[in-house]
């Protein structure tokens, strides 16, 4: 098996750094990642929406699996612009693309499921569900099943509550009864691995932790853990966020992972107390 990303950002590290899928390849947006990315042994092509080079064509044609974690722009989704036929996707088992829960409609702090309502209020949610439906376009006229991830908050090492209080960036903003899902980044790799090995592609997949709390606890509790004094909370009313900052609170939902936990998949973090006590042990080793 052999794995191509079109996006060889944070998730798509750690699912290569895994090596369950085989060896990989994929694009990275400048010079710099894409040569960092080959020292480390990953077949890397520049691509910021031109169309492909030829060695990436011949790459995406050896692939077994594609993973797209690049986001859609204003355009739609530059991935799928630039493929010219569905030719380049005929070899392939199956394609996955890792949306987000933003994508479902406001749900009052309610459980939300994979049969639940999407939104298409915000610009950047209406944006993702454009983007799902055109790649389950695309490998309905390949003849590729598409697998939909939908994914929570992203969080791990050097992407934590950790760098936020080292960072002096942590705020404690308090909306009375907000919640949010997250899901640490080696479960998005688990997830990933379970959907690919499942016998039932083209579904769609909530990824989260199952365990949503409030954002201002989050933050106290990785405080506590390094011993530290967290931040002062702050009224959401007066904290004064920017437009997409407050936007991300117009929604409380709390995700279920149902479809996940039919196939098996459990997370090996399924809270963020588990996820930030790992992520600090593992930074006390290095």
């Amino acid at each position: 098996m052999s794995l191509f990303a079109f996006g060889l950002g944070y998730s798509a590290r750690r699912l290569i750094e895994r090596g369950r899928l085989g060896p990989a390849a994929g694009t990275a947006r400048t010079l710099a990642a894409v040569e960092a990315w080959r020292r480390s042994g990953v077949e890397a092509y520049l691509f910021a929406g031109a169309p492909f080079e030829e060695k990436l064509t011949d790459a995406l044609r050896g692939a077994d699996v594609v993973l797209v974690s690049i986001p859609p722009d204003a355009e739609g989704d530059p991935a799928i612009r630039a493929l010219s036929s569905p030719i380049e996707l005929r070899r392939l088992q199956r394609i996955v693309y890792l949306s987000t829960v933003g994508v479902y409609a406001e749900a009052g702090g309610a459980w939300v499921d994979e049969t639940s309502p999407t939104a298409v209020a915000l610009p950047r949610a209406l944006a993702r569900l454009k983007a799902e439906a055109a790649w389950r376009d695309l490998g309905d006229h390949a003849g590729v099943p598409v697998d939909i991830l939908r994914l929570a908050g992203i969080y791990g090492p050097g992407r934590s509550a950790f760098d936020r209080l080292r960072e002096g960036t942590a705020r404690r903003v308090v909306k009375p009864g907000q919640v949010f899902n997250r899901i640490h980044v080696e479960d998005i790799a688990s997830a990933i691995e379970a959907v690919v090995a499942a016998r039932r592609p083209g579904a769609v997949y909530n990824v989260a932790d199952g365990a949503p709390a409030p954002p201002e606890d989050v933050i106290a509790y990785a405080a506590e853990l390094v011993g530290v004094v967290p931040p002062i909370e702050e009224p959401f009313a007066t904290a004064g966020l920017s437009g997409m900052a407050r936007s991300f609170y117009d929604s409380n939902r709390r995700i279920r992972p149902d479809k996940l936990r039919e196939i098996g998949w459990t997370p090996l973090y399924p809270t963020y107390r588990e996820g930030l006590e790992a992520i600090l042990t593992l930074e006390r080793q290095a």
